[in-house]
């Protein structure tokens, strides 16, 4: 997979992250998913998963608190910097949630809209020992639970193909039906002429590829 930025700056993602969250919760009392939507509606967030260097590795998590307040238009005396901070839950959680959004590749915004902090908060006392890659996949088991699979998964699944195999047929990036399957991209935008070939493919209407909310599906029958 290729992944926005290079490994090489991930260590300093992480400890950036990590102590935003911990300024955050514990020096600014900022509830930390109060920050993370903060942090993606200001832009920042967007900024920092593309690897832009100012962020990942050339402000300090501190300094990214008060760049995303300052720029919220929220109105406080900031606290005094710690000079070490300790590996408390709030830098656990920012930490592991930079290294989970270089592996997968998600949007921060993509990755809210699944699991909150407070969620990732209660993973600590079992997951802070453990590799990244154990947090990664429990994330992952979590948002199935809560998601059950994109129709265009089952109908890929039903008609046997592989992801490689209807990607090469249709004549689509591999990484985009990926995403596309795990909701990382919205197939209801995709090209026309992209959703024709993947129903001709599969055998199915263009609409069986389709996702609806679950709200939407209920408002369509109380009409």
């Amino acid at each position: 997979m290729i992944r926005a930025y290079d490994s090489q700056y991930l260590d300093d993602a992480m400890k950036c992250l990590g102590e935003a969250m911990d300024y955050a919760g514990n020096s600014c009392q900022v509830n930390m998913d109060s920050f993370l939507e903060l942090f993606i509606g200001t832009g920042y967030a967007e900024q920092f998963a593309a690897g832009v260097p100012k962020y990942v590795s050339g402000i300090s998590g501190t300094e990214l608190v008060m760049d995303v307040l300052t720029k919220s238009g929220t109105d406080m005396d900031f606290p005094q910097a710690k000079i070490d901070y300790d590996y408390s839950p709030q830098y656990w959680c920012g930490w592991i949630l930079a290294y989970y959004q270089w592996y997968t590749g998600r949007s921060f915004k993509e990755i809210a809209k699944h699991i909150t902090m407070q969620e990732i908060e209660k993973l600590y006392p079992t997951l802070h020992e453990a590799s990244e890659k154990k947090f990664v996949d429990t994330v992952n088991r979590m948002i199935r639970k809560k998601n059950p699979p994109t129709r265009l998964q089952a109908q890929r699944k039903i008609s046997g193909y592989s992801q490689r195999e209807l990607a090469e047929k249709v004549g689509v990036n591999l990484r985009t039906l990926q995403q596309y399957e795990i909701r990382a991209k919205d197939i209801n935008k995709a090209a026309g002429a992209t959703l024709l070939a993947l129903a001709k493919i599969l055998g199915c209407r263009v609409e069986d590829l389709l996702e609806y909310d679950n709200s939407e599906i209920e408002d369509n029958e109380d009409v």
